[in-house]
């Protein structure tokens, strides 16, 4: 009988708390499918899930497992699963944190069909970051002549909101350390640097404009300072600093407001015809998740990290 190696955790704690068990393979029941883990996301909400942060929003029951999002390949499919079939090649979510392993079991409508252009690095850290930034640009409703500010802008959700927001035709602004400048710049993102005088930074880059929305996508205190630029609250979006947005009412609109198979899907169409660029800072196996982790938390990456998992071989990943 196969095992499935999977994260777990069995306390609040840093990195140091997660381990790999073995555990049994999972079935596909009614409607359910099956899926042989090849890449899985890692993102910041997740840490702060383990660490305890977020307890109240999230409760946790331990032994916990951790992950959202995955890529991999359809092992089987349970009674009344009638879309897919054994061997297609998917990317999907799941509510249960338990992608950080070989194997999933999910229903079918939690899943989509890899495009051929999306790598299965790109396939597997899609979901939360994309849906994410999805949801943010939509809630500060970009028009044409706009400039927004994003906070984050290399990071994994920030890289991906920019671009978006840039394809509504709109002057977009990024904030980010110097070494990730170039990127926002070949991307039509006007750079500026988020530390130092950050505001002074924003108002350089924007050379006479005035700031219309502002996309948080790293705390730091970015909510009160777009207030502070006169933008109106209903025209703010942060995903992280959910105190500043109950203080000043700005809106906090995120994964939940578009974690939904009909986004992934449009999100992977679009990496598909290269109108979206997903980028990979690095891909950690699943044993070594800890170090993942580690980097991710040091904030500097651009773009998303990655596992591969134990149930595929470093030649498949590479195909």
């Amino acid at each position: 009988m196969k095992t499935n190696q999977a994260v777990r955790y069995d306390h609040f704690g840093h990195s140091d708390v997660l381990h790999i068990v073995e555990t049994p393979k999972p079935e596909a029941g009614a409607g359910e499918v099956l899926v042989k883990i090849k890449t899985a996301g890692i993102n910041p909400g997740e840490a702060s899930i383990r660490e305890g942060k977020m307890e109240k929003m999230f409760p946790s029951t331990f032994p916990s497992g951790q992950g959202t999002d995955f890529a991999g390949i359809v092992e089987a499919v349970g009674g009344k699963a009638g879309q897919f079939k054994a061997g297609d090649e998917v990317i999907g979510f799941t509510n249960e944190r338990n992608a950080q392993a070989d194997y999933v079991v999910v229903k079918e409508d939690q899943l989509v069909y890899r495009p051929a252009n999306v790598s299965w690095e790109v396939a597997g850290g899609l979901f939360v970051a994309g849906t994410t930034a999805y949801a943010a640009v939509k809630a500060v409703s970009l028009k044409d002549g706009d400039t927004v500010i994003v906070s984050g802008a290399a990071g994994g959700v920030g890289a991906i909101a920019v671009q978006l927001a840039k394809k509504q035709g709109v002057t977009v602004v990024g904030l980010a350390s110097e070494p990730h400048h170039e990127w926002l710049s070949d991307h039509g993102i006007i750079p500026a640097l988020y530390h130092g005088d950050t505001q002074k930074n924003i108002e350089e880059a924007l050379n006479g404009k005035k700031a219309d929305a502002f996309i948080d996508t790293s705390g730091k205190g970015y909510v009160a300072m777009a207030v502070y630029m006169d933008i109106p609250p209903d025209r703010i979006n942060t995903i992280i600093d959910f105190d500043a947005a109950k203080k000043y009412k700005v809106k906090t609109d995120g994964n939940a407001a578009a974690g939904n198979a009909d986004v992934l899907q449009e999100l992977s169409e679009m990496v598909d015809k290269g109108e979206l660029e997903i980028p990979i800072a690095g891909t950690y196996p699943l044993s070594d998740v800890a170090s993942a982790y580690d980097e991710l938390e040091q904030h500097h990456t651009l773009g998303k990290i990655v596992l591969v998992t134990s149930a595929v071989s470093s030649k498949d990943q590479s195909e």
